[in-house]
């Protein structure tokens, strides 16, 4: 578990249109080299067979870098790629179903936006969360109604598991992410919509490193 806390810090979603100027791989690589600790690849457009064929050119980007590929919602393109795990909603395939495909080693994730939610998580299932809305973003245009700081620690406070937060985040709030109880922050847009993503993620990283007690 203290693996996947670490892993958590720095956790960039991707976005295909604000990565498409630079192109997704080059982004993903330049923010690997600038500290993300994960990647999850999402693609609402794609069909799976795309997002296998792109999660394998991800995957060898990733190669050697010690930093999992987690694909968003597509259970099939995880199991298809043996990808590092799956981030799922609410709403996706039941986390019981991914735990029996996947095996107990590869990770998965569930996104959770009330207390309730995280209340019935079922130990030894899930291996993180995914919790948020914290902000307003434009990057997921259906995203639930923000719940801010002080949502996000009543959510942290609910688990014990691993807890990343999400939603219109960037490196001005890393340390009220931190100290609401979360491991780390998702970041779209704060890097896949910069000009410079290896330099937005080592700016990010500082400031989650600095709140985090200065450890790496």
């Amino acid at each position: 578990m203290a693996v996947i806390r670490d892993r958590l810090r720095l956790y960039l979603v991707t976005d295909p249109v604000l990565c498409a100027r630079q192109g997704l791989i080059a982004v993903v690589t330049a923010a690997v080299r600038g500290g993300v600790t994960c990647v999850q690849f999402r693609d609402k457009t794609a069909s799976t067979e795309g997002r296998i064929a792109t999660a394998r050119l991800l995957q060898q980007a990733l190669a050697g870098s010690g930093v999992p590929l987690i694909i968003n919602d597509d259970l099939d393109a995880a199991v298809a790629t043996g990808a590092d795990g799956v981030h799922l909603g609410q709403d996706d395939v039941r986390v019981a179903q991914a735990r029996a495909l996947l095996g107990p080693d590869r990770i998965i994730g569930l996104s959770c936006d009330t207390a309730d939610q995280v209340r019935a998580v079922v130990p030894g299932v899930v291996d993180y969360l995914g919790l948020g809305t914290a902000f307003p973003t434009a990057s997921k245009v259906d995203h639930k109604p923000s719940i801010g700081l002080n949502g996000l620690a009543v959510l942290a406070a609910g688990t014990t598991l691993p807890r990343v937060a999400i939603g219109g985040l960037k490196h001005d709030h890393a340390a009220g992410v931190i100290a609401a109880g979360c491991d780390g922050m998702a970041v779209v847009s704060a890097i896949c919509g910069q000009p410079d993503p290896e330099r937005a993620a080592r700016t990010l990283r500082h400031a989650l490193d600095i709140a985090s007690g200065g450890s790496q």
